[in-house]
């Protein structure tokens, strides 16, 4: 109907803003829509910044936060070429090695290396067994959430420095104290001159929720009524704020002009906008949407519509797909179920790229009783999958590791105390040396040395035991623990 697709039109066009859009019939308001893009795990990884290649794609031995697994580095190199020709839509990879290899970091060095506007969606395969939504919606709503839409247009806006916001009251239409905003005087400012507009009620709430405040550079389209804040003039730049600002140049020319704008939505954020029903204002729609489940399916039905709408817009060159990356670590703790989905999902016309992980050998598939697998993985989706092998890290790449983590936390160690975590990482596990890092650097404090000496590290690796120890203390006194 006209109404439905004058919402799809708003909520693409007006992601992260509030709009009104003008039917024939009446003006309906549309709500703003957050985005819906996960934050990456970072903390454990904050070191990586790429996967450290040369010119000719051969691996640095200690470079953008890596160390070692050149040969996983460079292969995963390849797969970042082929996304970015985009020639690598509906394949998949698998990372697979021991724990502790840098499987997830060289995942997330892939998307470094794609840049902050190609989407990237890490994921734990146990995140599908969830008692509110399906398995496959939560695979699917993830595929989503990796696929990218870049959208460019030219519109008509208003744009400049606010010089002044000055809402003008009236009396309330419904009687008593109150007063209701009858319009709002809105002043901007331009290389050119200035220019003063008297502006819809409903584009005051747009410019509160966009936090919008004199000496800030936005624009208003002119059709819909959005309204998009840029940053702070440069004009304040000398000036301290509390906040941490991005300074953008006083707009040149008229205020009243045509502009390209371009925006990156996900199609999840599309189908989130869309599933939202659009009640009326009365008191029983409202209930029902305080009664209303956190979390709703989004049906198949409004997704095909979706990309119908979708392929419209790249056939007519105003939009572009950017296919971005689905991350699914543990992978083997997906089900037979998810496995069959995810192998007809991969071969739909619009499907990320898809990267697994596991530390799994040969293993029964998760689902059945009598299937083994490598991996975990069923046979026939491993014949899809481009397979990259990590090895065990060398004393000398432990070593190395523990320099950039320990750097990357402002902590200071002595040369033999690297060495000695180093040779902690070799008998046990890279993470457990790692994760030894912080309470050495209390230690050290509360013993009043500036750095961490091999007597710290001694100290807290007597506290805390890592797996192996904790087994063999399992495996002396079995009668001691309960079965």
């Amino acid at each position: 109907s006209p109404s439905q697709h004058c919402i799809f039109q708003a909520s693409i066009n007006n992601l992260n803003l509030g709009s009104t859009c003008s039917t024939s019939q009446r003006r309906m308001k549309i709500e703003e829509v957050k985005s819906t893009v996960k934050t990456q795990r970072i903390s454990t990884h904050s070191h990586v910044k790429g996967l450290g290649l040369d010119e000719n794609g051969l691996a640095i031995q200690n470079a953008a936060g890596l160390v070692g697994q050149q040969q996983a580095r460079e292969a995963a190199g390849i797969v970042v070429d082929l996304i970015k020709a985009k020639r690598m839509s509906g394949r998949a990879v698998l990372f697979a090695g021991p724990p502790g290899t840098g499987k997830t970091a060289i995942a997330l060095a892939v998307s470094q290396e794609l840049g902050n506007k190609v989407p990237f969606c890490p994921m734990v395969g146990s995140e599908v067994y969830s008692s509110e939504i399906k398995k496959t919606e939560v695979l699917m709503e993830n595929f989503r959430r990796a696929i990218g839409l870049r959208i460019k247009e030219t519109k008509e806006v208003y744009e400049g420095e606010v010089t002044e916001i000055t809402p003008v009251e009236t009396e309330s239409p419904m009687g008593g104290y109150g007063k209701t905003i009858a319009h709002v005087i809105v002043g901007l400012k331009t290389a050119k001159g200035t220019k003063q507009l008297k502006l819809d009620p409903s584009i005051y709430e747009a410019l509160q929720k966009e936090r919008v405040d004199t000496g800030d550079v936005i624009y208003i389209e002119a059709n819909s009524g959005a309204v998009k804040r840029q940053g702070r003039s440069d004009a304040f730049s000398t000036e301290f704020d509390l906040e941490a600002e991005e300074y953008v140049p006083l707009p040149k020319g008229d205020a009243h002009k045509k502009k390209e704008v371009v925006q990156d939505v996900t199609l999840h954020d599309l189908d989130s906008a869309n599933a939202r029903p659009q009640g009326g204002q009365d008191i029983l729609s409202m209930m029902g949407q305080l009664m209303k489940p956190k979390k709703t399916e989004i049906t198949d039905k409004l997704r095909r519509e979706i990309n119908k709408v979708v392929n419209k817009y790249i056939e007519q060159g105003i939009a572009e797909l950017v296919p971005g990356v689905l991350f699914i670590d543990e992978v083997h703790m997906l089900d037979i179920e998810c496995f069959t989905y995810l192998q007809r999902a991969l071969e739909s016309t619009i499907a990320p790229i898809v990267i697994f992980a596991t530390n799994r050998g040969v293993c029964t598939v998760r689902g059945t009783e009598d299937i083994v697998a490598p991996h975990g993985v069923p046979r026939d989706l491993l014949d899809r999958l481009l397979i990259l092998r990590t090895m065990p890290y060398t004393i000398e790449e432990i070593i190395q590791i523990i320099i950039i983590r320990a750097k990357t936390e402002g902590l200071a160690i002595t040369e033999d105390a690297i060495q000695y975590l180093g040779q902690i990482g070799v008998d046990s596990t890279l993470r457990y040396a790692v994760q030894l890092l912080t309470p050495a650097a209390l230690t050290s404090k509360i013993n009043g040395r500036i750095d961490i000496s091999v007597d710290d590290v001694k100290e807290v690796s007597g506290m805390f035991l890592d797996a192996k120890a904790s087994a063999k203390i399992l495996s002396e006194s079995p009668d001691k623990y309960m079965k």
